[in-house]
């Protein structure tokens, strides 16, 4: 079942195109990301969605309903979590859930949310005094307060610790295992592939891949990379006989060796220990979805 479905949505700002002809269909049960550069469109997309924006054109269909003329039925069964967000420095945690509960004619249980999202301990505390991780955890407690069939979160770890983050991480797999969708839009490459069962990549309003992120990253055909670090001189052609390597780079003390095939790791210790040469620290490391986005946005700096 098809709980998203968009085709070809535009959204301009004046002479800023925003979102340009983007279409995807998000499914029953899953977490579907979407990441992108700085201002790539995620958060246009997303509030589209949520009904907070209207497109300028093309269909937009979430849990059977117009975001735009179904606002209020939808409101009912989404949950929303807001790239920003903030509440009144001054109310507690069990007012603020209290508060938010009774906007909802059949709310849920928020005692047992606040325990779910471990708040317990500070449910007398002011939402000024929480750190990042908690407030985070308090903004999905308050989206969750409806019991709603889909839930939206943009950027919901930026500024966490990686503590905190993987503690986020936990979180939006819990909200799935209760049979939710997850709709999330994320800066962090990592978080989408440990996370999401399909990921979008967007650049410059536009849809520029889309697939599970093995899948992602299979497509890439990019090499695998063994690293290490020593205090030998390495001779230029030291690593180039070795079967399967590609190219090898290095950065003082540093050697990044680029290559494919199962044989690639043991191919590189045979040859340094064959010449004598001393290294350390020496690890495998497998292309990653960071790998797909440099590769298909590129790696220069944007605003």
């Amino acid at each position: 079942m098809s709980v998203i479905q968009a085709d070809r949505l535009r959204k301009t700002y004046g002479k800023v195109t925003a979102v340009e002809e983007v279409s995807f269909e998000i499914r029953e049960g899953e977490i579907f990301g979407m990441v992108g550069p700085n201002g790539a469109g995620k958060t246009t997309t997303i509030e589209c969605c949520e009904g907070l924006r209207r497109p300028d054109s093309g269909t937009l269909r979430v849990l059977g309903l117009d975001p735009q003329a179904d606002a209020g039925a939808l409101r009912k069964r989404t949950g929303v979590q807001l790239q920003s967000a903030a509440l009144p420095p001054r109310i507690k945690v069990w007012e603020a859930l209290d508060l938010f509960a009774s906007f909802y004619p059949a709310a849920s249980d928020w005692k047992a949310l606040m325990e779910r999202m471990g708040l317990v301990e500070k449910r007398n505390a002011y939402v000024s005094s929480l750190s990042g991780g908690q407030k985070q955890r308090l903004f999905i407690a308050l989206t969750l307060l409806n019991d709603p069939e889909l839930v939206f979160l943009d950027e919901l770890t930026t500024g966490l610790d990686p503590q905190a983050r993987r503690a986020m991480w936990d979180l939006v797999r819990d909200i799935r295992e209760k049979g939710k969708t997850v709709f999330l839009t994320t800066h962090f490459m990592e978080e989408a592939e440990r996370l999401c069962d399909r990921v979008a990549i967007l650049d410059h309003g536009r849809i520029i891949a889309l697939d599970t992120p093995q899948n992602l990253i299979r497509g890439l055909n990019a090499e695998n990379r063994v690293v290490f670090i020593t205090d030998d001189p390495l001779p230029a052609d030291a690593l180039k006989a070795v079967p399967g390597v590609v190219r090898v780079e290095t950065a003082a003390d540093r050697v990044a060796v680029y290559g494919r095939g199962d044989a690639l790791v043991g191919g590189v210790v045979n040859a340094l220990g064959a010449k004598g040469i001393r290294y350390r620290d020496l690890r495998t490391e497998q292309p990653t979805l960071d790998d797909v986005f440099l590769t298909l946005t590129g790696r220069e700096l944007r605003d």
